[in-house]
């Protein structure tokens, strides 16, 4: 028995699209995915009756990134930077009505893709949706640690089989002759909608407790990524311009973030309530602002230990 202890993590179509457009996509696109989000897509292609195959990295190490992959050579997510993308569409052209265990070794072509040496052996599992309990996405919409075992026979997937994961549960993957298990754990992210000294510092800080972070001002994008957030993640909302600050806290109040906080001067969180007002958003109680414990703070470092250690509260009451 292997043990890997990464998480396994999809990326919602939509967001990819933000990352790879934002002004700091690149620098982030690796960093607020997670399983969940491609919850949403991949349930919608199971209700039209759509088909979707998933597929994960299971060797030599867990994948922090996974793939759903469509007729006609769609994909929902990323993984393994794309190196893999052409073998893994090709398993999932097969239309098999179970999943298979892929297995592939790097090419010279692939490595510096996917960051694995040349010759490394690595196996992927490609599991039609529709093979997964119909209960999966729905869990996994409401951001609920999952134990997904798949069970074996040589290299097919004769059943899929989930049950709950436990508040203490950890992301790992456990490979044994008949099965493989997965657990899905969700972890803390935080939009960070502006940029600047504070931003990078406040990515700084959430990054040593191992929360994924996404830099990103603009608000359409923002909206994006807000729609996939459950009660474990937070928004920061900071910079000088009321109109675009103003629309990515609107989106901040329309997710269901357990944390939002707002950057700024008691003259910008009332030109922003009033902007929000125009508009019919008049609840403003989960917002915190200014953000952060009031520990005079002066610097970047020290307003974002101080947002941060805000969240965490907020979080644990």
């Amino acid at each position: 028995m292997e043990l890997f202890k990464q998480p396994v993590l999809c990326r919602f179509l939509a967001i990819i699209h933000i990352f790879d457009n934002g002004r700091h996509g690149n620098q982030n696109r690796e960093k607020v995915i997670q399983v969940y989000d491609i919850a949403l897509s991949v349930a919608a292609c199971v209700r039209s009756g759509t088909r979707a195959d998933v597929a994960w990295m299971v060797l030599p190490i867990a994948s922090d990134q996974a793939l759903a992959l469509t007729p006609g050579g769609g994909r929902i997510g990323q993984l393994a930077s794309g190196a893999f993308d052409g073998l893994l569409t090709d398993a999932a052209a097969r239309r098999l009505s179970t999943g298979r265990l892929v297995d592939h070794v790097v090419s010279e072509m692939e490595s510096p893709i996917c960051e694995l040496p040349a010759g490394t052996a690595v196996q992927f599992l490609v599991v039609p949706a529709e093979q997964f309990p119909s209960q999966t996405w729905s869990l996994l919409l409401d951001h609920s640690p999952l134990v997904v075992v798949a069970a074996m026979s040589k290299d097919m997937v004769t059943a899929i089989n989930i049950e709950p994961g436990g508040a203490d549960a950890r992301p790992l993957i456990n490979v044994e002759m008949d099965s493989i298990t997965t657990v899905i754990a969700p972890t803390p992210r935080l939009i960070i909608a502006g940029g600047g000294p504070i931003a990078d510092a406040l990515a700084a800080q959430a990054a040593l407790i191992n929360w994924k972070v996404v830099i990103e001002p603009r608000p359409d994008a923002v909206a994006g990524l807000a729609a996939t957030l459950s009660p474990l993640d937070s928004v920061v909302v900071m910079g000088h311009d009321v109109e675009v600050s103003s629309g990515c806290l609107m989106a901040a109040l329309e997710s269901d973030a357990g944390y939002i906080g707002a950057l700024g001067s008691l003259a910008m969180q009332n030109s922003r309530a009033d902007w929000l007002a125009y508009r019919d958003v008049t609840e403003l109680s989960r917002v915190h602002g200014p953000a952060g414990l009031d520990i005079k703070a002066a610097t970047p470092a020290e307003i974002a230990v101080a947002i941060v250690a805000e969240a965490m509260a907020v979080h644990r009451q």
